[in-house]
């Protein structure tokens, strides 16, 4: 308990159980239990207490826009950056690897730590504790939104663009996946029939090497370099 007293402070929060924030904050590295399960339950939680301030907070907005609004709140590495300002990669376990690799740096394992100290929360409390904890953490990034500050992702982008000339949607194709599991490149294609280009992009995960290549796609479009 003693060496999770700083962290509890910083989380405004004090668990009853702390087998749980210790577990949250165990890797899969470490071999045996690990903080997968409760990465699970928090990813559920933080979506639902993210779309409901949302919801209530712009009230004129329609579905798309507070789509983008909530993938900008809840994607990897906004999480990320809570999770550093939580000083959660200071508390990590991790397997010697993932250790010497700079693990409790790492912007994917820190969001998932971050989904599993909700999930933790969750656990430990209620429906209503885990969201005041939520929305306390995200409250500037909340106060900071407005309608129309949060672009569209470059697939969307793209999609209307070709929509909007009656051309066919683009097809994105998986080239390949190089790299150790946590240190994985995806290289992906992206097809456009009409007007014919190929480009491809690259990532740390197939999303975002899809939205690397339509970001590609897009500037050839824009500088009609076809």
């Amino acid at each position: 308990m003693e060496h999770t007293a700083r962290l509890q402070q910083v989380l405004g929060y004090q668990f009853r159980d702390s087998d749980l924030l210790d577990l949250a904050l165990t890797h899969c590295s470490v071999g045996g239990q690990n903080n997968e399960r409760l990465e699970f339950l928090g990813d559920s939680i933080v979506n639902h207490i993210i779309a409901e301030a949302l919801f209530l907070r712009f009230p004129a907005s329609r579905e798309g826009e507070m789509s983008r609004m909530r993938a900008s709140l809840v994607k990897g590495d906004t999480l990320a950056e809570v999770a550093l300002e939580l000083e959660l990669g200071d508390h990590l376990r991790l397997g010697s690897g993932e250790r010497k690799s700079g693990g409790h740096r790492r912007a994917s394992i820190l969001a998932d730590a971050f989904e599993a100290v909700v999930g933790a929360i969750l656990l430990d409390s209620d429906v209503e504790q885990c969201r005041q904890c939520v929305l306390g953490w995200f409250d500037t990034r909340l106060q900071q939104l407005t309608t129309g500050t949060v672009e569209k992702d470059a697939k969307t982008q793209l999609q209307e663009y070709l929509q909007g000339r009656s051309h066919p949607l683009p097809v994105y194709e998986l080239l390949s996946v190089q790299g150790e599991d946590h240190t994985q490149q995806f290289q992906v294609a992206c097809r456009l029939r009409d007007p014919k280009l190929v480009v491809e992009g690259s990532g740390p995960s197939r999303r975002k090497a899809e939205q690397d290549a339509a970001t590609l796609a897009l500037e050839r479009l824009s500088n009609h370099d076809l």
